[in-house]
């Protein structure tokens, strides 16, 4: 006789999603379609509630809009995909069941179009979104070990003018270089790059280090040819399941390469992992240091550009294919959850509306894994 295998905490959680809150919920509001169920367990499984303190009045003036049922309309937007504020506050003001799901009882406790973009700059200037995919993270995936963290940039197309570079005085031209003299000293060693710093900084400084102004990034396409856009670069971590965990925004100009280190410094602080899956563009021997300091074996492809082209064993080769991962999210996040309907300007709001999407793809994945 088989013996029921022990519940984990996730699965009672679920568990109690489908047999206590979905009931409860639609003998109050009605029946729930297949998205407000979506957006239901979301909700319960990221927790924004936890993070609500520091917006709690303290009896000065007059009393804030809700700041929790502001919170939870935004993660609707990003279920939902709604491309503006105003469609997501229509969709409010005409869907009674959104509107109690989020947490307003009548139409008149919903608050302007205004409210809502001034309690998104103060979200998105106080990190909330970020916040709470990263306690999402540590408090569903950080008491797991991860086989693999695949890595990947995608272009995030932005509705803002692009920042000019700043100019740098030019060089003075300097002759033909002939033999040195033996009394003449030596020339300076060169500055160290990027990637030789990051290696002996911590997160935080090499997070400031960082371009995050809208600017032109270029890549090639499938057929070789350069596609060019205007915004930023949308750097991720994804573990096993399509999860992913780490996100840092930049300019589009910069290399994937230079965001690989801070990456992977912020996932080491959110969950444990054994090989680090990338590309060519992260065939950088500062790359491999910072994997190998981690405890992490990297799998990344070779770049034909740094010389013979090292395959992988059958083995390494069928980890690799996990790197997928890592596209598949990207795509999800373009397609589902706001990648495509960039509205707001200014990285710290992007950084903002697309970790609001990452904090969805990352709840209904754990779902999917644990349902």
């Amino acid at each position: 006789m088989q013996t029921a295998r022990p519940r984990t905490p996730m699965s009672q959680l679920w568990s109690s999603i489908q047999s206590w809150l979905f009931p409860m919920l639609e003998d109050e509001i009605g029946e729930l379609d297949e998205r407000h169920r979506q957006f239901v367990a979301v909700c319960e499984l990221c927790a924004p509630q936890d993070h609500m303190d520091a917006y709690r009045w303290c009896g000065n003036g007059c009393p804030p809009s809700d700041r929790l049922a502001l919170c939870k309309a935004f993660i609707a937007k990003a279920v939902w995909d709604f491309a503006t504020t105003r469609d997501l506050l229509d969709a409010v003001r005409h869907r009674p069941a959104l509107r109690r799901l989020c947490g307003w009882e009548s139409l008149g406790e919903v608050p302007s179009e205004a409210t809502f973009s001034r309690a998104f700059d103060t979200f998105a200037r106080d990190e909330l979104p970020q916040r709470i995919h990263e306690a999402l993270i540590k408090t569903r995936c950080g008491g797991k070990l991860a086989g693999h963290v695949s890595r990947d940039a995608t272009a995030i197309h932005a509705r803002e003018k692009a920042v000019g570079k700043q100019k740098t005085p030019p060089e003075p031209k300097r002759g033909k270089r002939g033999r040195r003299r033996q009394d003449e000293p030596p020339s300076p060693p060169p500055d160290p790059t990027r990637l030789q710093q990051q290696l002996d900084r911590d997160l935080q400084a090499n997070l400031a280090d960082l371009p995050t102004g809208c600017d032109w990034g270029c890549k090639k396409n499938s057929q070789s040819k350069r596609e060019y856009w205007r915004g930023y670069k949308a750097h991720l971590d994804v573990i096993d399941g399509d999860i992913p965990v780490s996100f840092i925004l930049t300019s589009a100009s910069l290399h994937d390469s230079q965001v690989a280190i801070p990456l992977a410094q912020m996932s080491a602080e959110r969950i444990v992992s054994l090989y680090d899956l990338a590309d060519a563009a992260y065939d950088a021997k500062e790359i491999r240091e910072m994997s190998a300091r981690l405890g992490h074996v990297a799998l990344i492809d070779r770049n034909p550009r740094r010389g013979e082209k090292i395959a992988f064993s059958p083995a390494e080769a069928l980890r690799y294919h996990e790197r997928s991962a890592a596209e598949r999210v990207n795509s999800h996040l373009h397609d589902e959850h706001g990648g495509r309907h960039v509205r707001v300007r200014g990285p710290v709001k992007v950084a903002a509306h697309l970790t609001l999407g990452l904090v969805v793809i990352a709840a209904e994945q754990i779902l999917r894994l644990i349902s």
